[in-house]
């Protein structure tokens, strides 16, 4: 699940530092944006069934690979 995820950040970022650097911030680093970010939880919920809606996060809970990969890893265990 991991790589999948990894997979799908470095396509939706265009870079593939996402999968060397699991603590680099999306957002400080402008690899991810609000319609990125959009697409994202659209990509996860297409792929792993988990639907998170953008108002039951806060953009801090994603900023991050590790973070990110932390977060779904708990959504699935629902």
């Amino acid at each position: 699940m991991e790589e999948k995820i990894l997979e799908i950040l470095a396509d939706i970022c265009e870079d593939d530092v996402v999968k060397s650097d699991l603590d680099i911030d999306l957002f400080e680093t402008d690899l991810l944006d609000s319609l990125a970010f959009a697409e994202l939880l659209f990509a996860m919920e297409e792929n792993f069934g988990v639907i998170i809606a953008p108002s039951e996060i806060e953009r801090d809970e994603m900023s991050t690979p590790n973070k990110i990969i932390k977060l779904m890893k708990t959504r699935m265990e629902v």
